[in-house]
């Protein structure tokens, strides 16, 4: 079959280009603009890091499989609807793990993450949309990906964990002042 073919992307080619344009904008608009403080300069690229360090873990490599290399099995039965009972305990902790930064994260990039909530409907969105993105990923490109409902469950518990943890820390004075100095938008009030 002339038409088939099998290749794949490796997050490098991506991701570097994406990071290093984001760190040069940034620099200019610390330096030039006097937008952020270095400490918030240092923030949202600790949090730019850990985005694209996300996406690298939940996207790539990217599997290109076109033709007889196509995978065979229906993309809609690589979707597990069922919660809990079908759940791979490792892969459910390492889930929860890598929201937990966003949770810390939210209510320091922007004031209106100030309840639990709040935390959780943006965990939710997330990882829905890695979900969704895979789910497009292995109906264009015939790879392997699934989609799973047990990942919104531990993406969204994470970052709610990491939410209530910053809000904990917080709580001490030398966090608090800290903390105050680093986030974007000073009229945040502790939650």
């Amino acid at each position: 079959m002339e038409n088939s073919f099998m290749f794949t992307i490796d997050s490098w080619y991506i991701l570097i280009p994406a990071f290093l344009i984001f760190i040069i904008y940034m620099f200019f608009m610390t330096i030039k603009n006097k937008k952020y403080s270095w400490g918030q300069f240092l923030l949202v690229t600790s949090f730019a890091v850990y985005s694209l360090s996300m996406i690298h873990l939940v996207f790539f490599p990217i599997e290109i499989n076109i033709g007889e290399y196509a995978n065979l099995t229906p993309w809609y039965k690589s979707i597990n609807f069922i919660p809990l009972l079908t759940i791979d305990a490792a892969t459910f902790i390492l889930n929860i793990i890598m929201l937990v930064p966003l949770g810390m994260y939210l209510p320091l990039l922007s004031s209106k993450f100030q309840s639990v909530k709040k935390a959780a409907s943006m965990g939710l969105y997330i990882s829905l949309s890695f979900e969704f993105t895979q789910l497009l990923m292995r109906i264009i490109f015939g790879n392997g990906r699934s989609t799973d409902i047990n990942d919104l469950l531990a993406n969204t518990l994470g970052a709610v964990i990491g939410f209530l943890l910053i809000r904990e820390l917080s709580k001490k004075s030398f966090v608090n002042t800290i903390l105050h100095k680093l986030r974007l938008e000073k009229s945040y009030e502790r939650a």
